[in-house]
C-alpha cells in the first residue's frame, strides 16, 4: 500500500520547458549583478566556493560554463535560486504546473497520503516554486523537501536515506520521475516507482518500469485518492 508519494518536479509536475526557457535565462540575465554582490553572506560563501575549487578563474564564467553545460553545481544552485527567489517574489516568475498537478496533489493529500519533493534544485527554490503558481501556494501540501544534499538522484543510498527521513518502509514510498536513471536507483532502494511520460517533454520511456501520461494515471495504476 503506498502512504508516500516522492515527485521530482521538472519533467514530472512541471514542463521542461518552463526551467529551461523562463527560470535558466532568467537566471543567467540576474546573475552577473547578483555575483557581485559582497553584501549577501550566502553569495560570498558561494563565491568562495568557486574560487578554492577554479582557483584564478572568473567565477562568473565559471557559472556561465556550469549553465551551457546544464552541470548541477552547488554554487550554481545557490546563486540560481537567489535570482529565482527575487523573480518570485516580485511577481515576475510564476509557476506554470501541467493542468492534471495542482488538482491530483490536493485529491492525494485529501485522501491521507503523505507528500515529498525530490529535485536537483535547492529546497529553497523547490518552495519558491510550488509557493508561487498559477494556482497558488501548494506548498502546504508537502510534508518534505530533499535536493542533492541528500545524495545524488541516481544513487540508490539517497532514496535509502529519504526512505529512513520519511520513517516509512521503502515499499510504501512510489517515486514519480520521468528520468530512467533515477528511477533504477529508487526500485533498487526498495521503493515503488513510476515514470511519468509527459507528451509535451518528448519523455523517453524507460524499459520495464510502470509508466503514465499524467498524475491521473498515476492514481489510476496505483489506486491512488482520484481528482
Amino acid at each position: 500500500m503506498i502512504r508516500l508519494v516522492l515527485l521530482d518536479i521538472e519533467g514530472t509536475t512541471l514542463p521542461i520547458s518552463f526551467v529551461r526557457d523562463v527560470m535558466f535565462p532568467y537566471a543567467a540575465k540576474a546573475l552577473p549583478a547578483l555575483i557581485q554582490d559582497y553584501t549577501n553572506p550566502t553569495v560570498v560563501a558561494a563565491r568562495a566556493d568557486i574560487v578554492m575549487e577554479y582557483p584564478g578563474q572568473d567565477p562568473l564564467k565559471v557559472c556561465q560554463d556550469w549553465m551551457k553545460a546544464d552541470v548541477k553545481a552547488a554554487p550554481l544552485k545557490t546563486l540560481q535560486g537567489l535570482t529565482w527567489r527575487q523573480g518570485f517574489e516580485d511577481g515576475t516568475l510564476q509557476a506554470d504546473l501541467y493542468p492534471d498537478v495542482p488538482p491530483v496533489l490536493k485529491a492525494w493529500s485529501k485522501g491521507g497520503l503523505r507528500l515529498a519533493v525530490y529535485s536537483s534544485g535547492s529546497i529553497p527554490s523547490q518552495k519558491l516554486l510550488y509557493g508561487h503558481t498559477a494556482q497558488g501556494d501548494l506548498t502546504p501540501l508537502f510534508e518534505d523537501f530533499f535536493d542533492l544534499s541528500t545524495g545524488g538522484k541516481k544513487d540508490a543510498a539517497s532514496y535509502e536515506k529519504i526512505t529512513a527521513t520519511v520513517g516509512l518502509p521503502a515499499d510504501e514510498i512510489l517515486f514519480l520521475s520521468d528520468i530512467g536513471a533515477e528511477l533504477d536507483a529508487a526500485r533498487k532502494a526498495g521503493m515503488s516507482v513510476c515514470q511519468l511520460v509527459r507528451e509535451q517533454d518528448g519523455t523517453v520511456p524507460r524499459p520495464g518500469v510502470a509508466q503514465a501520461p499524467d498524475l491521473n494515471a498515476v492514481s489510476s495504476q496505483f489506486g491512488l485518492p482520484v481528482a
